[in-house]
């Protein structure tokens, strides 16, 4: 997504600006649009260039902070690229959303991530190459990175070495990078799925990687309540007395707070009414604004 943004400004011969949703705010924003881009200790003034914000994770962005970039998208001031790995229609604002194009990046094919792999020039046996396209799914950054992994610490790329490299939680687990929202969405959508035993896989992995605990709670109250839902309203209950748990205990013994939780549920049936209702419903308040509440209903 980043290396697309990049094209994109070089086309432009436009300025690129790269933020994170996750860590940016409307402070970041002003400075980008308040930045001079003319050389001052140039005496021929260049022309201004056009100004490109790639802005990765846009749905960390609440609305307040999307509607803050509006006007700037609006005037021209500022070409929005922004990434996310959910669907746009609920979590980015409608008047932001109607005016931009949505593209959906699809996995490689297995055609592209095999030249990939082979303009990397490191040795790779077919065995190799297939573990590499299995657990890379479509996701080149992924085969690299394991790659690199398994040459860095075993000076070879072979299926066992991979497998070795897999199994380091240092290596593959940055609490602040990408291999951390990959675990917990992992960990989300096997609950999500109903397996039980993948979803506390990869509980441990967080838990064997020093994962806050209370992150992890967190995710399960909010899971309680979006994906269980009416289906098993005790759902909440329990999830809340695991973040107490966390709270209160911490390492190691939480963990098995946080097993027990998990296993209750992904083992739980799901209904997602009261999530979609809400989503809907925001998206009404979006697209007609403030109607006047109906007399008959009003404060009499």
């Amino acid at each position: 997504k980043t290396t697309i943004a990049r094209i994109y400004a070089r086309a432009l011969d436009a300025e690129l600006f790269e933020l994170s949703a996750v860590s940016a705010g409307k402070d970041d924003i002003r400075k980008i649009i308040s930045k001079d881009t003319h050389d001052r200790s140039n005496v021929l003034i260049r022309e201004k260039k056009p100004k490109v914000l790639f802005l990765d994770e846009i749905h960390r962005f609440n609305k307040s902070q999307q509607d803050f970039l509006l006007p700037y998208v609006e005037s021209g001031e500022l070409t929005l690229i922004g990434a996310t790995t959910e669907n746009p229609s609920f979590e980015v604002i409608a008047p932001l959303l109607s005016r931009c194009r949505v593209f959906v990046l699809e996995p490689l094919s297995e055609e592209a991530l095999r030249a990939i792999i082979k303009r990397t020039k490191m040795k790779v046996n077919k065995d190799a190459f297939d573990w590499l396209l299995g657990y890379a799914n479509g996701d080149a950054r992924k085969a690299l990175g394991m790659m690199e992994g398994a040459q860095s610490l075993y000076g070879e790329v072979m299926v066992e070495t991979l497998n070795k490299a897999l199994e380091s939680p240092h290596l593959r687990y940055d609490k602040k990078g990408e291999e951390h929202y990959d675990t917990i969405s992992a960990f989300i959508k096997s609950m999500r799925a109903s397996q039980p035993d993948a979803a506390i896989y990869y509980l441990a992995r967080m838990v064997e990687a020093g994962e806050d605990p209370l992150f992890i709670a967190r995710r399960m109250v909010v899971f309680a309540s979006e994906d269980v839902g009416l289906a098993q309203p005790t759902a909440l209950v329990v999830a809340n007395a695991v973040f107490r748990a966390c709270e209160t205990i911490g390492y190691p013994e939480c963990a098995i707070n946080l097993a027990h939780g998990v296993a209750y549920l992904a083992q739980a049936k799901k209904n997602r009414s009261a999530y979609d209702a809400l989503r809907a419903a925001q998206a009404d308040v979006h697209e007609h604004s403030n109607l006047p509440v109906p007399k008959k209903i009003r404060n009499a």
